[in-house]
């Protein structure tokens, strides 16, 4: 039986969700599946992976084929570099704490990247707005200024009524 670790759909219309599942290859895909592995949420920014690391690279190491997007999901984790790393401890071209510090630089790295598009992402919003507030602000005052005018202009023309009756009585 073939196994592949692939995505079955949840959620609703238009709000996708997906569940990472090990299943077998001829299921249907929101058929039955074998062991589900994690989630993954594309509708945030970033898109939010929560990922059973332990139970995916053991279904990796089990010989279970990801599809191409469970494929890019894995490898953005680190799954896919730790069973590399993993075999290449077993060939002997390093030892296997080497390979774990290998994979914890890795993980830091990766770590920092995600905080600084997280970062970037906060940042962008709030001045988008504080640029939607500030043209309000603008729009508000001119609103303000163009009532102020026409209360103006209108004292004025009621001053030069009332002289204008004011003359007119004392004649």
């Amino acid at each position: 039986m073939p196994v592949k670790i692939r995505l079955t759909r949840q959620g609703k219309k238009g709000y996708a969700f997906y569940h990472i599942v090990a299943a077998d290859s001829r299921a249907p895909r929101d058929g039955k599946y074998i062991e589900r592995l994690g989630s993954y949420n594309p509708n945030t920014h970033p898109a939010t992976v929560e990922l059973n690391f332990d139970k995916a690279l053991a279904w990796l190491n089990n010989g279970a084929q990801p599809t191409e997007t469970c494929r890019n999901i894995l490898s953005h984790e680190g799954v896919l570099l730790k069973k590399h790393l993993l075999e290449g401890a077993k060939k002997g071209a390093f030892s296997e704490t080497e390979a774990e510090a290998r994979f914890e630089k890795w993980k830091s790295e990766r770590q920092s990247k995600v905080e600084t598009i997280k970062n970037e992402a906060t940042r962008k919003k709030n001045e988008t707005a504080r640029k939607s507030k500030e043209d309000e602000v603008k729009a508000k005052e001119a609103i303000a200024g163009k009532i102020a005018e026409k209360l103006a202009a209108a004292e004025s023309k009621a001053r030069e009524e009332a002289a204008e009756t004011e003359t007119e009585a004392a004649e």
